[in-house]
């Protein structure tokens, strides 16, 4: 993942927060509408965006943005701090080769990674329809009769639907198995390798966190369909070794699916989010300065953590607001556990050296004890003329 970082926005005034919030009479979504621009699209939530809500439930400010349909790559052009996410050209080539690797001759090579005996004799509905709303309700249709059917079939790329603070966003697995029966498995295609039956655990994380929004997904078609049953192990489908040919890995997605279920329970809360910005607060870089959406970036609260440069089109502006803040969440989210109530870099250093703490609090001993022994090192490297 490539990521570039521009030249910083202009400073800017502490937000206001003291006016008057926007009316509780206006809807949400109207109120959402304006929050993005009353003639913007909204940005689709997908997957991948709803996983790394599920990695960070914290932030209000993600939370807002992208249940309100921002566009943050735009906004994060707008501030100053552009993030460049996507694969290079060639990964996104490999990924596809891949891709259709695994699906030639009806998905053969996918169903037999799923032990099917005769792959040949599997179904391979078209899910196929006009618009998003069109193919959800395809696939909803392909999977009620695949199970009625009782045959192993094969879902390439279908479509599901979650509501999301009252909208609907629209999520296309790689692809969705119905066994005989009634089971309904998700398939996860990735392009990183599985060398020696494993693979890195980040990117493989990653993996079942959006696996897991496709499932959440699933059971909610699946309550409707009698005889069916959403599976929480999926298929990681991936190269074997430093070959084009496919091995797979079933991954249990069962914490993955319970922290996105809190996530999307959280987000219920939007409508009070919105209702709390001041009147006439709008993330459109169409209508307003740098230093206006500034103020209303800021105006949300946000839990920056360095993990978010990989998931977050913001997370450089939140980062040098951070880091401005002094604010210890730079440092990583297990440091930041480990400093207890010190919320600054300036608050550690003062506790370190001794210009502030209770010596009997036990992290400021801890870190009055690193800073002797840092201190003594030096001398003692210093004395030996290293």
């Amino acid at each position: 993942m490539n990521a570039t970082l521009g030249s910083g926005p202009e400073p800017t005034p502490e937000p206001v927060r003291h006016e008057p919030a926007a009316p509780a009479h206006v809807p949400v979504r109207q109120r959402l509408a304006e929050l993005r621009g009353p003639a913007v699209a909204p940005h689709p939530l997908d997957a991948r965006a709803l996983a790394a809500l599920a990695a960070n439930p914290g932030c209000e400010r993600r939370t807002l943005l992208d249940g309100a349909g921002v566009n943050k790559a735009v906004l994060a052009q707008a501030l100053g701090s552009p993030a460049a996410f996507g694969q290079s050209q060639f990964a996104f080539m490999r990924g596809n080769a891949f891709e259709a690797r695994v699906k030639s001759d009806g998905g053969t090579e996918l169903l037999r990674l799923l032990g099917v005996e005769d792959p040949s004799g599997a179904l391979t509905p078209d899910v196929s329809a006009a618009g998003p709303e069109g193919r959800t309700a395809r696939t909803a249709l392909a999977l009620r009769e695949a199970t009625a059917a009782k045959a192993w079939t094969l879902l390439d790329h279908p479509m599901l639907a979650l509501e999301v603070a009252g909208t609907p966003a629209y999520l296309e697995p790689d692809a969705v198995v119905v066994h005989p029966d009634g089971h309904w498995t998700a398939v996860e295609i990735k392009s990183f390798p599985m060398l020696d039956g494993s693979a890195d655990a980040a990117k493989v994380g990653a993996a079942a966190r959006q696996a897991a929004v496709y499932v959440l997904a699933l059971e909610r078609v699946a309550a409707k369909v009698a005889g069916a049953e959403v599976g929480h192990r999926v298929l990681l489908v991936c190269p074997k070794d430093f070959s084009n040919l496919p091995t797979g890995a079933v991954v249990d997605v069962r914490k993955q699916l319970s922290v996105t279920r809190r996530q999307l329970a959280r987000m219920r809360r939007i409508e009070d989010l919105a209702a709390a910005l001041p009147e006439g607060t709008t993330f459109d870089p169409s209508s307003r300065s740098a230093q206006e959406l500034a103020a209303a970036v800021e105006s949300v609260d946000a839990a920056y953590a360095p993990e978010c440069l990989a998931a977050c089109e913001l997370a450089f502006h939140c980062r040098e607001r951070s880091r401005e803040a002094g604010a210890v969440e730079t440092l990583g989210r297990s440091v930041r556990g480990e400093l207890g109530g010190l919320t600054t870099v300036e608050a550690v250093l003062d506790a370190a050296e001794g210009r502030a703490g209770d010596p009997a609090d036990p992290t400021v001993a801890a870190l009055r004890r690193a800073a002797a022994l840092r201190a003594e090192a030096l001398g003692a490297a210093a004395g030996a003329g290293v």
